[in-house]
Formats: structure tokens, C-alpha cells, sequence
């Protein structure tokens, strides 16, 4: 259709051309004595050209238009990477072992394809249609009457023989390119839509497999153990193994290549975090810190920073790559367990050690049975076997290797699953539900493995924050420990939720049952449940919540990214460092609430009806709460009074201890914790005694009696004060007599401290003073 467009677009200019040639202009005998000056249908040279220039900038701008840009290149690139893609998968399909595992990654790489062989042709059909309106703006130039009587007309088309000329040759550039990159365009539309093809046939095939293979696991698909042959030649089991080893090698070369990206990308961010943890031992190397690390329970990080990051990275790499193919995801695990066993080395006991080796093995011997040997009786009597004997491992020796864990709750789950999946592995096994068998045990091994991985990567991660906590520390001049384990207890609570999942996604997936929990959940959080006029899904709902949830998670925890613990010593508390904290943790929370709102996906209307009703609680019930909330932001920006700042209140003193948006707690003297609402401290009048400095004045009155100068006595309470280290030497002391009489005097002095050592700086200025008049044969009192 194109082609035919665009040849009769030129056959209409070529008959244009040949009429202007052979007709005759014939003047019109009404006008032909009529004056041209005052002739208003006269047409100027200057008409004839801007008409002939119209046409020009015409043909130039479709010219320009059908030229293939850098998007349309980049949009072949994609086809070209696509084909290759598909071709991969259609050669191991021809070829594809039973594997459950690598059945879902076919399906699951055929549906992306599938996508974007769709995206491709959508971009095509555009670029098409960007051509009709081309053909179409070429075409009205024929509208134009005065080029048309320009073409017509004899002797005005050999005055303008020169620019007809150039427009022709314009057009027939044009009306190359376009049926060049036209014929392209069709050539790769054909082609796309039978990769679509190709790709619907792939996917059909696909879900036969699998649909089979689970027809299979839950029917009779074997006979049973004692009804099967026990003949096997030894040259075709090497020859079965090797014709699976092929295969699988075929399948894992090709999701290498598919997931190439993902795992550089990975490794990059790896690499940033190995990064960041080893400038952190740096400093404390160089500043002579990095023994410390022991008293915090270090095992891993002081030890070495590349294992522990291989740990993180394959434990990720592990959970993202569900659809991975049975031998990729196995090596990975494989080549974890073996990173884990050198980061066990020397720290666990023998005994341990020893039951963590056998169990690697028998994962293993695991993976190579089901990967790599036909089934066959021999095949089904060494899984029976090992059955048997992973059972064993489960009630005897597993105990030794839990108590080596960090976390070692569930590390009991990991062991009853361990030891149930393999005891219905061996029924199964024996009555011809082999493949059920085979997804038991492995299931069985790799929930055991993966928790103890998992539990190797929670305390890396708790190492890396405290390790983060202490060298912030150490940079701010603080130098004092911290209360650690109370801390990673704090800490740990939601990584603990994390890791359960992380963990539980792993098993569902080697039982093969992931994709169909996902898709159900999918369903059930997605599916719309109307309340009068409001509607809306429970994954909407979900979102809102664990959004607001990991706000208020960021908010508590994000002052132990900063160094702070709750610990500092109260003279040298950063308190501008504080008003930051504060003001982050409003940020977060009001940003975790916008995101909340716009990601539940709440209309706008929806939201106004809310706020009006929280306008109308605010109104009847809640203007306590919320004047707390207000007063808070106030207190964060004004600054009234900052963390670490000792304030009376009302009948209330004591130091600030922190601030919330809802409240501030105080310290009192006598240990106890004050929490004062945010709207009653901004109501009252504040005394803030460390406003602008730490100092605060004391006063101590004393009798002396004694035959000495005032002179003489003055030098003697200044060397007192001096030899103070409490008293700060800022601000000059004053010494006032009261009363004078003789070998009588009665002193007030009055000299500045810091406020956190009042008491202290008094009394050891009393000592001082008694044990100097007292040399002096001076009798000493205080009153």
C-alpha cells in the first residue's frame, strides 16, 4: 500500500511535467489591452517564488521528517537484542531437561519478550503513520492554485525553469528516502510479528510442560521403588549425565547473558558498601580504635570485609533471582555455604565445624542427583539414603550448629521443616512420586542452609551500623563505649522481618509454589472492595500502612546513623547536631505520609472528605493532640530550648534528654524521667539555663577567724578557685565581705561552673579553701 502511495504521488508530478510541456498558453482576449498597474488578479514574479518556496520548505521538511533519527536506530538495537534473546530460548527449548525450575524462566523471559516485541511493534505503527502524514503534506501541494497555474503555464515555467528544476529534484530525494525507510519498516514489522509468533508458541509449549510436570508430581509417575528395574549400565549413566550437564550448562550460559545487568548492578552497590565499611576501619586504624570493635561482639568485620560483602551480595542475589535456573541458583547457594564455612573457620567449635562440612556435602550430593542423574532405581535408592540419613542429621547432630547461630529462633522451624520434608520425601519416593521427592529434599536442605545464611547477614548488617555508630562517634571526640547489646536488640527487630521473609520466599520457591502464592496475593490486594462510595484494594491499604510503618522506623533509628545512642556526656552534647536530628525526623515523617497517601492512591476528593473529618475530630476531641504536634514543629524551628539543655518548666526541671513531635522528656536530679506535652512547655514561661552557654553562677558565704589581711585573703581564696578544675576560669570570680570585724570576717563568693557539676564544683572549692586557710592557721567555716 505504501509503494502504490508514493508511485502515484510521482506519477501525478511526472504528468504534470509532461502537460507543461505540450500545452500552449493562451491569453485571455478580455484583458488583453487592459492595464496591468490597476489590475488587482495581475500575479508578481514575488507570488510565483514564495509559492515555489512554500513547496521547497515542504519537500525539505519531509525529507527531514523521513530520515531515521537516533530513536528509530535505537529501537532496531532493541529488536536486534530481542531476536537474539528469543533465538537463546527457542535453541534450550529444543533441548529443555524437566526441571520445574527452568520451565518458570523460560515462561517468565517468553512474557518479557512477549512485552516488548509488543512495545516495538506499537513504535513501528507510529513511525508509519508518521509517514501517511508526510504523503499527506506532500499532497497538498497540489492545493496550492497558484503553483498549479505556475506548472501550467509555458512561459512562466521557463522563467522558472531553474527552480522547478531544484524543486524536482528535491522531490525525488524525498520520494527515495521514504520508500527506502518505508520497505525497512515493513521488512521489520514482518519481522516482529513473527517473533509474536514464535514467542505465543514458545509460551504454549511452556505452560504444557509445566502443567504436565505438575500433573506429574501429584500422579502416579512412577512405578513404585520395588517394581522398578535395577539394571543400569554404567555407560549410559555417564552418557545421561553428560546430556544433562550440556543442557543445564546451555540454560545457565543464557540467563548469564539475560541477567547480566542485574548482577553487575549488584555488584556495583556491593562494592560501594565494601567501600564505605573500609574507609570506616581505616579511621579507626589510623586513630587507634579498631581493637574497640571486639567489646561490640565483632566476628566478621574485623576479620575482613571481603567475605562478609559476599555474603550480603549472594544472599540478595539468591532471593531476587526466583526464576533463576535450578543450576545457577544452586551454585549460588553452593558458593555461599562455602563463604560462610571460612568465615566459620576458627570461630566455631570443632564439633560444629565438622556437622557444617557434612552438611554442605549433603547439600551437594543433593544438587548433583537431581540435576545431572537419570532417574532410575539406583538414582531413587541414594536419595532414599540420603533421606534416611538427613533425618538422622536433623535429631542428632543439628544442635551443634544452632548454638553457634546468632539467632537462633528459627533455627527450630528450619529443623522441624528439615527433618518433615525429608521423612515425606522418602514415602513419596517409595511409592513413585519422584519429582515431589526430589523438590522435598532440596527444599529440606535449603530452608536449613538459607537460615543460617540469613543469620550470618543479620549480624553483618548489625556489625556494619555499630561499626557506622562508633566511627561517627569517634569523629565527633566521643570516645566513650555504648551500651551495644541493648542496641542490636533495638536494631534487630526489623531486619528480623526482612529476613523472615526473605527466608520464607526461598522455600516457596524451591517448593515451586512461589509463582502461585504471588499471583494469588496479587489477586487478593488488587481486587477492588467498595464501602459506600469509597473504593479500594487491601495491597492499597497494605502500602499505606508498611509506609507509614518504615517513616516512623526511619525516624527513630535515623539518630544512630549520626552517632547518637542516648549516652553522651551532658557537657559536650551537640546541640546543633540535635535541631538537625530533629528536623531530619520531621522530614522523614512527612514525607513517609505523602508518599503513603500517594501511593495507597487515594483520590483527591476521597482526601478532602478525610481531612474534613479529621477537621471535625480535630475540633471535638483531638486539638490536645494536635496543639502538641504544632507546638513540637514550633519548638524545632524556634529553638526555644535544644537536646541536652537543663530548663525549669512550670514546677518541672531538669536536662533534656529528647524531643518528639508529641512530647519532651525530661531528666530530673533525682532520676527520674519527666514527660511534658510539647503544648504545655510553649504555653509557660521556659527558664533555660544552658540557653547560650553551660555556665552557671554559685555562691559560697564562709566565716573566717583569724589575724590576716583582706589582701592576703583574697590571694588565698583566688589560688583556691584557680586550683579548681571545676571552676571555669571564663568568667573572673567576685569575693564580697559581709562583714569585717576584728580577726573576724564573714566572705560571699561567687564564681562560675558548669551547670551539669554544681554540686561538685562547690564542694571541692569548700575543700580547697578549708585546706588552705587551714595552713595558714585560719579558722574556716561555712555557714
Amino acid at each position: 500500500m505504501p509503494k502504490k502511495i508514493t508511485a502515484g504521488l510521482f506519477t501525478l508530478f511526472l504528468l504534470l511535467s509532461v502537460q507543461l510541456c505540450f500545452s500552449q498558453a493562451t491569453p485571455d482576449k478580455k484583458h488583453m489591452h487592459r492595464g496591468k498597474l490597476f489590475d488587482d488578479e495581475a500575479v508578481s514574479d514575488s507570488d510565483y517564488l514564495m509559492s515555489i518556496e512554500n513547496a521547497s520548505e515542504v519537500l525539505e521538511l519531509a525529507h527531514t521528517d523521513a530520515e531515521f533519527g537516533g530513536g528509530t536506530y535505537r529501537l532496531f538495537g532493541e529488536m536486534e537484542s530481542t531476536k537474539d534473546k528469543l533465538d537463546l530460548i527457542l535453541a534450550n527449548l529444543k533441548e529443555a531437561s524437566p526441571n520445574v525450575r527452568n520451565q518458570q524462566m523460560y515462561r517468565t523471559v517468553l512474557q518479557e519478550i512477549e512485552v516488548e516485541l509488543e512495545q516495538q511493534n506499537q513504535t513501528i505503527d507510529t513511525k508509519n503513520a508518521n509517514f501517511d502524514k508526510i504523503k499527506d503534506r506532500i499532497a497538498g501541494i497540489r492545493k496550492d492554485t497558484l503553483f498549479t497555474s505556475l506548472v501550467r503555464d509555458t512561459v512562466q515555467r521557463k522563467r522558472f525553469k531553474t527552480e522547478l528544476l531544484s524543486l524536482r529534484a528535491k522531490y525525488q530525494s524525498t520520494d527515495s528516502l521514504m520508500h527506502v525507510n518505508m520497505a525497512l519498516l515493513s521488512t521489520k514489522k514482518r519481522l516482529t510479528v513473527q517473533r509474536k509468533m514464535a514467542v505465543s508458541k514458545a509460551l504454549q509449549t511452556v505452560e504444557s510442560r509445566l502443567e504436565t510436570s505438575g500433573v506429574s508430581i501429584f500422579g502416579d509417575e512412577y512405578p513404585y521403588l520395588w517394581h522398578t528395574e535395577t539394571a543400569i549400565q554404567k555407560k549410559e549413566l555417564s552418557a545421561n549425565i553428560k546430556g544433562k550437564f550440556d543442557v543445564e550448562k546451555g540454560v545457565v550460559t543464557y540467563y548469564s547473558r539475560y541477567s547480566f545487568t542485574s548482577l553487575i548492578t549488584l555488584a556495583f552497590f556491593m562494592g560501594l558498601v565494601a567501600w564505605w565499611i573500609l574507609r570506616n576501619i581505616k579511621y579507626l586504624k589510623n586513630h587507634g580504635h579498631f581493637d574497640n570493635l571486639k567489646t561490640f561482639g565483632f566476628k566478621y568485620l574485623n576479620k575482613g570485609v571481603l567475605l562478609p560483602i559476599l555474603v550480603i551480595g549472594l544472599n540478595i542475589a539468591v532471593v531476587s533471582n526466583l526464576y533463576a535456573p535450578a543450576l545457577f541458583i544452586e551454585f549460588l547457594q553452593l558458593i555461599l555455604l562455602l563463604i560462610l564455612s571460612l568465615l566459620f573457620k576458627g570461630q566455631w567449635k570443632q564439633k560444629s565445624m565438622r556437622n557444617w562440612l557434612l552438611l554442605i556435602a549433603l547439600f551437594f550430593v543433593l544438587c548433583f542427583m537431581d540435576l545431572f542423574v537419570k532417574i532410575s532405581f539406583l538414582e531413587r535408592t541414594i536419595f532414599i539414603v540420603i533421606n534416611v540419613f538427613a533425618i538422622r542429621y536433623g535429631l542428632v547432630q543439628l544442635n551443634s550448629i544452632k548454638d553457634q547461630l546468632y539467632i537462633k529462633g528459627f533455627f527450630k522451624w528450619a529443623s522441624f521443616i528439615f527433618i518433615g520434608f525429608n521423612a515425606l520425601a522418602l514415602i513419596f519416593n517409595l511409592f513413585g512420586r519422584v519429582s515431589l521427592s526430589h523438590t522435598l529434599s532440596l527444599a529440606a536442605i535449603i530452608a536449613l542452609t538459607q537460615i543460617i545464611a540469613l543469620s550470618v547477614l543479620l549480624k553483618v548488617i548489625l556489625e556494619v551500623i555499630l561499626l557506622q555508630i562508633y566511627t561517627t562517634r569517634i569523629k565527633r571526640g566521643i570516645n566513650k563505649l555504648f551500651d551495644h547489646e541493648s542496641l542490636s536488640q533495638n536494631l534487630k527487630k526489623p531486619f528480623v522481618l526482612i529476613i523472615s521473609y526473605m527466608w520464607i520466599v526461598v522455600i516457596a520457591s524451591n517448593l515451586n509454589i512461589w509463582e502461585s502464592l504471588h499471583d494469588a496475593f496479587s489477586r487478593l490486594l488488587s481486587h477492588p472492595n467498595t464501602i459506600g462510595s469509597v473504593t479500594f484494594t487491601l495491597g492499597s491499604v497494605l502500602l499505606f500502612c508498611i509506609l507509614i510503618w518504615i517513616a516512623h522506623l526511619l525516624q527513630k533509628y535515623v539518630a544512630y546513623f549520626f552517632g547518637e545512642v542516648d549516652d553522651e556526656d551532658e557537657e559536650n552534647i551537640n546541640k546543633r547536631q540535635h535541631s538537625k536530628l530533629l528536623v531530619t525526623r520531621l522530614v522523614v515523617l512527612i514525607v513517609g505520609y505523602l508518599l503513603a497517601i500517594a501511593a495507597s492512591g487515594m483520590p483527591l476528593d476521597k482526601l478532602s472528605i478525610l481531612l474534613g473529618a479529621l477537621g471535625v475530630g480535630v475540633g471535638l476531641g483531638l486539638q490536645n493532640i494536635v496543639s502538641n504536634f504544632v507546638s513540637g514543629v514550633i519548638l524545632i524551628f524556634d529553638k526555644p530550648i535544644q537536646v541536652g539543655d537543663v530548663i525549669d518548666v512550670s514546677s518541672q526541671s531538669g536536662r533534656v534528654k529528647s524531643m518528639g513531635l508529641r512530647t519532651t522528656k525530661l531528666d530530673s536530679s533525682n532520676g527520674a524521667e519527666v514527660i511534658i506535652p510539647n503544648g504545655n512547655i510553649l504555653s509557660q514561661n521556659i527558664t533555660n539555663w544552658t540557653y547560650t552557654d553551660n555556665l552557671k553562677q554559685v555562691e559560697i558565704a564562709f566565716t573566717l577567724q583569724g589575724d590576716m589581711s583582706t589582701e592576703r585573703i583574697n590571694e588565698i581564696v583566688k589560688e583556691a578557685l584557680d586550683a579548681t578544675p571545676v571552676v571555669s576560669t571564663a568568667k573572673i570570680p567576685q569575693i564580697y565581705y559581709n562583714s569585717i570585724s576584728d580577726d573576724n570576717y564573714k566572705l560571699l563568693i561567687k564564681f562560675w561552673c558548669s551547670i551539669y557539676r554544681t554540686e561538685e564544683a562547690i564542694s571541692t572549692t569548700k575543700q580547697s579553701l578549708h585546706l588552705n586557710f587551714k595552713n595558714q592557721g585560719i579558722a574556716f567555716s561555712t555557714t
